[in-house]
């Protein structure tokens, strides 16, 4: 399909939302560095060929090529991202295992997926997609324990208390920040 204009809109929309959030929560840097990585030319091309408007085109490179090379760049370069925390384990095996996500990374993840899902759903957005979105993800096999634990914690708080109780709480008692 591609769309050079609407790549550009989707994700400059969503970066500024994402920056947004952070900066309720009081996470200036991580607002204004989130997701520069997309306006690079190994994120950016692939972006605008692969583009749909309704999902990420990673999900359309994919489909096409078998991977996504803009998922594989950004991933490694991003870390509110649970892929970017992973390493291998000690011991025979050296198998790839999770790494627990400090908070601050968390809390922007939180962020990102509060923004990605009410760019795509659009109309249809509620303070229930994000955790929806989440629960039909295969991305939980490759978490830490503990970051999926408070990550659910968060997004169901966000489902059952909207955002200004959630950004609150992450604020003052996850960050530990004051207004």
């Amino acid at each position: 399909m591609g769309s050079f204009w609407g790549h550009l809109t989707t994700i400059t929309r969503h970066k500024l939302l994402v920056m947004k959030y952070c900066f309720k929560l009081g996470l200036y840097r991580r607002g204004l560095l989130h997701d520069l990585s997309k306006y690079s030319p190994a994120e950016f091309w692939p972006g605008v060929k692969y583009y749909q408007g309704d999902q990420s085109p990673n999900n359309a490179e994919r489909r096409d090529k078998g991977y996504s090379s803009a998922w594989l760049h950004h991933k490694g370069r991003n870390k509110h991202h649970i892929e970017y925390w992973t390493d291998y384990a000690q011991g025979p095996e050296k198998k790839v295992v999770p790494i627990e996500m400090p908070p601050v990374y968390v809390a922007e993840m939180l962020c990102d997926r509060i923004a990605a899902s009410r760019i795509y759903k659009k109309q249809d957005y509620t303070d229930a997609s994000p955790y929806e979105y989440y629960t039909r993800s295969k991305e939980r096999g490759i978490i830490h324990p503990e970051t999926h634990r408070l990550l659910m914690e968060l997004l169901t708080m966000l489902k059952d208390k909207g955002e200004d109780v959630t950004f609150e709480y992450v604020r003052k008692e996850l960050l530990g920040k004051k207004r």
